[in-house]
């Protein structure tokens, strides 16, 4: 098969909704994709080494509270179906691989996620396939890590195409960093640009044509790792920003000035100022892991990324300065953090979503039980916390009857369902990281 007729192959399925899709990976980002390719009309097979969630989706049930039952259940007669059995990659015209890329002990990057998922699709690679990597990830990991793993496993003696060569013989890889934003309804998943990069353009433009089918607007770069830059450049951009207003909170505390007054006035200015908002700490997949990866390649090529390195530490310290905050709330009122009673509200790491992704609030509980604290948390959207990568909770989500039963409420996640007037009529003692308690009386409550 030449390369014209490969590329109008796949084109002609895409145009015509003929083409079997395979997304890997059905978390925040990889089951929201899976649904828009579905309603589009495509046929979208999912895959997940997770049997929970592949035996919900195919019972109609969904766990991501965002997606409802509803949404799972017409996926369902679009003829979706979830797998674990990897050998139905060998029916897929096209794969999307979203998998989690955290940080390891290390705080270098986690590459197991991706080294399984490629290990496990090479063995079913099929000449012409087009494989696409979405996970967010330093710049180099499609051709240093999954390429090689892709060519290594299969069982055809398959090479990812370059440029003269059989494209027969050949299948085609492809970068474009996804872009989800969990809590966002603003903006519609199609609206959102395509970031594609690949290692040669008729597998560029392979990608392209797929996603040119769901997405408004395709931006196409100059390789695969110009592409996972420009997603890592997203995210640290906002890191950066954040460090500098948690820095500027901190220091406006000492000032006795009010630091959500000041990014409101700033905000006034038509031009050259964007608002970012300080809080307890980063959460979330990509913007508390990103700069890390970027940090770590860079020393490869002995490169200081002192600017970031440093953000990254002011990010990761405002947890200790809040529960320092909480602390001296409390000696102030005659308590120690050491069996005081401290109801923490929101456990996801921000507004509206049932994400503990990195979230600071697990972190904070940690802080405050290794000070002997009694920790409790409620949050309407994640009824119950156990064991992750990092942390092992084992709590339940309490009920808001008693606040004045507790030496101390704080408020790590302003979700919207909260009544702060009554949280803070009824509470000892608010301390406030998120300003929700801006327009109340404050007799009671602590900004940290």
């Amino acid at each position: 098969m030449n390369t014209v007729t490969a590329l109008h192959s796949l084109r002609t399925k895409i145009e015509s909704r003929t083409a079997n899709l395979g997304v890997v990976g059905l978390g925040y980002v990889g089951l929201p994709l899976a649904m828009l390719y579905s309603r589009a009309g495509f046929r979208v097979t999912g895959f997940d080494i997770d049997a929970g969630k592949v035996d919900a989706l195919n019972s109609g049930r969904s766990y991501i509270r965002r997606i409802l039952m509803e949404e799972i259940q017409q996926l369902l007669e679009k003829e979706f179906r979830a797998t674990v059995d990897y050998s139905e990659i060998a029916r897929m015209d096209a794969v999307m691989i979203c998998v989690p890329t955290p940080l390891d002990e290390h705080q270098g990057p986690d590459m197991t996620y991706i080294e399984s998922t490629a290990k496990a699709i090479a063995p079913h690679l099929q000449p012409g396939q087009l494989i696409i990597l979405e996970s967010t990830t330093y710049p180099g990991t499609t051709e240093e890590v999954l390429i090689p793993l892709l060519e290594a496993g299969n069982k055809l003696g398959l090479k990812h195409y370059r440029d003269g060569r059989d494209e027969a013989r050949s299948f085609h890889v492809a970068y474009s960093p996804e872009r989800e934003d969990p809590g966002n309804t603003a903006v519609e998943r199609a609206d959102i640009p395509k970031v594609i990069g690949a290692p040669a353009p008729l597998s560029g433009e392979l990608a392209g044509a797929l996603y040119n089918s769901i997405f408004r607007r395709i931006v196409p770069v100059s390789s695969p790792a110009a592409a996972e830059m420009t997603k890592l450049l997203e995210n640290i951009y906002r890191c950066v920003n954040i460090a500098l207003v948690n820095e500027l909170k901190l220091l406006c505390l000492r000032l006795g000035l009010d630091i959500w007054e000041i990014i409101g006035a700033a905000s006034t200015k038509p031009f050259g100022f964007q608002a970012f908002y300080p809080g307890p700490g980063l959460g979330g997949h990509c913007i508390p892991i990103d700069p890390f990866y970027l940090s770590w390649k860079a020393k490869e090529v002995d490169f200081a990324t002192r600017f970031i390195d440093l953000a990254g530490e002011i990010n990761t310290a405002m947890p200790y300065r809040v529960v320092e905050a909480l602390s001296e709330a409390l000696n102030q009122r005659g308590r120690s953090v050491k069996g005081s009673r401290i109801l923490v509200l929101g456990l996801a790491y921000k507004r509206d979503i049932d994400d503990l992704r990195e979230s600071p609030s697990l972190t904070l509980i940690e802080l405050l039980r290794k000070r002997d604290a009694e920790v409790s948390y409620n949050d309407p959207f994640i009824p119950a916390v156990g064991r992750g990568r990092h942390y092992d909770l084992n709590m339940q989500s309490v009920e808001l009857d008693d606040l004045g039963s507790y030496d101390c409420v704080l408020i790590a996640t302003d979700h919207s369902d909260y009544d702060y007037e009554r949280i803070v009529r009824e509470s000892r003692l608010v301390v406030d990281t998120r300003n929700a308690t801006a327009r109340l009386d404050q007799t009671n409550v602590v900004r940290a």
